[in-house]
């Protein structure tokens, strides 16, 4: 029995996010049915983490365990596996890994931009939020940086979910804008909460707006209490960019 390491991007909109659930298209499922069709047996796949609904991957990755030659030819299975999956999943690499390599444990961090685009595009709408009202790029990268020193998203959570803290280590939270004027947040963690990071743009964007000031967000981030933060920004937005490994676990 051998380990891998499958690596893809997907376009999250038609999927219900990455893990499978019943009664609704998945990644997850997707990516283990075209497996089932090219491996004849039924393979777990675990992922490097959750998806929300309509959320976007650039790079996510998930392991496999099983006992056929998968690397053997990789360019042929790349190229098979891409002819059954869905147009929307992308493979592109796949390689083995040591046994106890983790496609979740393993992650040093994670890296999630949101894109919001200042003028309406509809070729682009689909991996974009479009907001055309005047906010303060200075003002939200002021809160950025007080997101970065922030340790308890408390307050940017999901409720009740099934998590021991909701500590997290930020290492990167900027807002930068690109050659299409687009706006885009940046935020690099060791682990995300259930909807952290749009409920995080949300409650930016109320300080952009001057809706809120930085001693509100201070009083926001303390207050550990979903309630006070700002809104949750639409998930179309929203990808997956970047995912970092501990050194040494290819093989």
């Amino acid at each position: 029995m051998a380990r891998y390491f499958i690596e893809f991007a997907f376009k999250g909109t038609p999927y219900h996010g990455w893990q499978s659930q019943p009664n609704a298209i998945t990644v997850q499922a997707e990516l283990e049915k075209a497996l089932e069709i090219l491996t004849g047996d039924k393979i777990a796949t675990t992922g490097a983490g959750r998806t929300d609904t309509g959320v976007h991957a650039r790079s996510f990755l998930a392991h496999i365990d099983t006992e056929h030659p998968l690397a053997a030819n990789r360019s042929d299975f790349i190229y098979k596996m891409n002819a059954i999956l869905p147009l929307e999943i992308a493979m592109s690499d796949i390689f083995r890994v040591k046994p106890d390599a983790h496609a979740r444990y393993s992650a040093l961090s994670r890296t999630y931009k949101y894109t919001i685009s200042r003028v309406k595009d509809p070729f682009y709408n689909e991996f974009s939020w479009y907001y055309s009202l005047p906010i303060d790029l200075d003002s939200m990268n002021k809160g950025a940086s007080m997101i970065a020193e922030t340790n308890d998203f408390t307050s940017f959570s999901k409720l009740h979910t099934d998590v021991k803290n909701n500590n997290c280590h930020v290492t990167e939270a900027i807002w930068s804008i690109d050659a299409n004027l687009r706006m885009i947040f940046t935020i690099r963690a060791n682990r995300f909460l259930r909807n952290m990071v749009r409920s995080i743009v949300g409650t930016l964007i109320e300080l952009g707006r001057e809706k809120i000031s930085l001693g509100d967000l201070k009083e926001i981030i303390d207050g550990k209490d979903r309630s006070l933060a700002g809104f949750s920004v639409p998930a179309q937005g929203l990808e997956l960019s970047a995912i970092e490994y501990i050194d040494g676990i290819k093989l």
